[in-house]
């Protein structure tokens, strides 16, 4: 095999087709996952309490239950991932997570939409790891940033679309079909993420023999020079991975506790109805999607991950106490303010994922990100369940936003401080 020049961020890249054929794969499936976890927030404020006779604390723990089934199985779907089989995994995945979501529009009672978010929380808990692991099986370390970003992409562009067509549906049907709407094209999507997906390049027939014995060249290549790392027990006591940890923590409690709640804190803010709220519910996520491709070219560009973190973390967790600082004065003043804390979280998503692929073998890599993606969904269940918490407990959102901004504050501190082991 003929020795190559490494990849750098000027050089021609490899198989530029790969763009095309497996970031729209990676978005449509990650946008389908995203759909069945966060539309809960609008059946919140649409009346399925109401319905159902929940009580705004009970309502907060069955938003975040999605959590506890993610906390418990991410770890173990993600070495079989890693070991085994990505694309069985997702494909089943998909159709289980469905199945469950349309669910959710039928149930009758109160320990039955437990059990059912815990278990849509139990199916999709290994697929961002999984597939991150599949992002990181085509692209290349200088392309990585950019590719975690598009897989991410379906995030906050799902909850921008979601949160139009949620607020027509909710309001055209009510909660219940939504569920059912939103849920099915998971299943069929299963099939066709089934027909489109390989597993690696070399088991793709639209790659030229050339062009996969040079990707495979140079994510060798990649892994020469890096500290060997035995087995996970290894991997995750390491101290930047156990930062990492906490770092990712702090954030997802801004995150989802931003995501949740925020068509509520919107609607109890202006009195507007559901498709107001959606709309304005859309804005930040687009807002973010933006932030998140400008953010991902610059780590690229430059090679540098933690430059392209922090910074916005700080600048979330600042418009989240300016916001607190106006109270309910100047409601379109705050409304920016969420804009700007909502695309600070999102925008340094892809920077942050390329981060462990660098510093650890592909041995142990994945393992290390699912127990990255762990942390962050117990910080998930803590942001989501809080922050509706402390909405309801102080009739207010003030406590929420000082909530969300000290988490993200801190997650900003522990992103500069964090450093890898030598290599």
């Amino acid at each position: 095999m003929p020795t190559l020049p490494a990849i750098t961020p000027d050089h021609p890249p490899i198989a530029p087709k790969r763009w095309w054929y497996i970031l729209p794969i990676v978005f449509i499936t990650y946008s389908l996952a995203y759909l069945d976890r966060a539309n809960f927030g609008f059946a919140s404020a649409a009346g399925i309490n109401r319905d159902l006779g929940i009580t705004q604390n009970v309502s907060s723990l069955i938003g975040a239950l999605f959590f506890l089934g993610y906390f418990f199985f991410m770890i173990p779907g993600a070495i079989y991932a890693e070991r085994r089989n990505v694309k069985r995994l997702v494909f089943w995945s998909l159709i289980a997570w469905g199945l469950l979501a349309a669910l959710t529009g039928v149930v009758s009672n109160i320990p039955s939409l437990m059990a059912v978010r815990f278990l849509i929380g139990v199916v999709e808990a290994a697929v961002l790891p999984a597939m991150l692991i599949y992002v990181s099986h085509w692209f290349t370390k200088a392309e990585r940033s950019r590719a975690n970003t598009f897989l991410i992409l379906g995030n906050p562009v799902t909850i921008m679309w979601m949160s139009v067509v949620s607020g027509y549906l909710v309001n055209l049907f009510g909660w219940r079909l939504m569920f059912v709407i939103e849920g099915l094209p998971a299943v069929v999507w299963a099939f066709c993420w089934w027909v489109l997906a390989q597993e690696k390049p070399a088991e793709a027939t639209w790659l030229s023999k050339e062009e996969k014995e040079r990707l495979e060249l140079t994510f060798q290549r990649e892994q020469r020079g890096m500290k060997v790392v035995k087995n996970y027990g290894e991997a995750f006591r390491s101290p930047i991975v156990l930062l990492l940890c906490a770092q990712y923590f702090c954030w997802s409690i801004g995150v989802y506790g931003f995501v949740l709640w925020l068509p509520s804190i919107l609607k109890n803010a202006s009195h507007m109805g559901m498709v107001a709220a959606g709309w304005l519910s859309a804005v930040p996520y687009l807002v973010a999607s933006l932030a998140m491709l400008a953010v991902s070219w610059g780590s690229d560009r430059t090679m540098n991950r933690k430059a392209f973190v922090w910074p916005c973390l700080l600048v979330g967790s600042i418009a989240f106490f300016v916001s607190f600082a106006l109270g309910t004065s100047n409601f379109w003043l705050s409304y920016a303010l969420l804009i700007i804390a909502g695309a600070s979280m999102y925008a340094p998503y892809g920077p942050f994922f390329a981060i462990i692929p660098e510093i650890l073998p592909k041995n142990v890599a994945g393992g290390a990100m699912a127990l990255i993606n762990n942390m962050g969904a117990l910080g998930s269940f803590l942001g989501s369940y809080l922050v509706g918490y402390l909405t309801a407990l102080t009739k207010g959102n003030g406590a929420s936003y000082i909530f969300m901004a000290s988490a993200l504050a801190l997650s900003a501190f522990l992103t500069i401080i964090a450093r890898p082991s030598p290599r």
